[in-house]
């Protein structure tokens, strides 16, 4: 199933996951619009929908394993991967370290062939933390796959990457931002509620 970026676009403004403000990224960047993937994430047939199209974007890399990061990527990995037909894992940190590790058992056999996917994609840090830790498991990157890349194509990655929805949202290192230099309070995501962006 393919599906184009005004659709998934839609999907994200019709479920309210396109907030306005000011807000500390996870990559420690602040920016004014912040994308929520749990409001998308909570309905299960969009993301059905969302995933198929990655998946049939992967359909032609011989793919044996779908990893994710925590948190968002779990759920990402596990859809993709049913509808790949094969098995999911994911990438997480330990302690907060600053990489990421599959515990709990995960496994990879040398070479073997992962995608390796995400939701929100702003410099490419959790993917390529993903993508490492496959590497040192012995696998294979075959490609990476994300909801969003709002870094505008700038995020660069040594493997092939797919996104369903590409654009360009401001960010800026904290001493850089002119929304702290207005005064104007920075708010982690998920913490404290922000207005959500109304479709047009």
């Amino acid at each position: 199933m393919t599906i184009s970026s005004s659709d998934v676009e839609r999907v994200f403004r019709e479920s309210g996951a396109l907030h306005e403000g000011h807000f500390i990224l996870a990559s420690g960047r602040h920016s004014p619009l912040y994308l929520e993937k749990f409001q998308v994430l909570q309905h299960p047939a969009e993301t059905e929908r969302l995933c198929a199209a990655i998946a049939m974007w992967a359909g032609s890399l011989r793919v044996e394993t779908v990893a994710g990061p925590t948190t968002g990527g779990i759920i990402l990995a596990h859809e993709v991967a049913r509808q790949l037909g094969v098995r999911a894992i994911y990438a997480e940190r330990r302690d907060g370290a600053p990489v990421r590790e599959f515990r709990r058992g995960f496994a990879l056999a040398a070479g073997e062939r992962v995608l390796v996917v995400d939701d929100i994609m702003t410099t490419g840090g959790s993917v390529q933390e993903t993508i490492d830790a496959v590497r040192s498991a012995g696998g294979t990157v075959v490609g990476a796959s994300v909801l969003v890349d709002r870094s505008g194509g700038a995020a660069r990655l040594e493997v092939p990457v797919h996104s369903l929805w590409r654009l360009d949202i401001p960010s800026y290192a904290p001493a850089e931002c002119p929304l702290c230099a207005k005064g104007i309070l920075a708010t982690h995501p998920g913490t404290t509620p922000a207005p959500a962006v109304v479709s047009r």
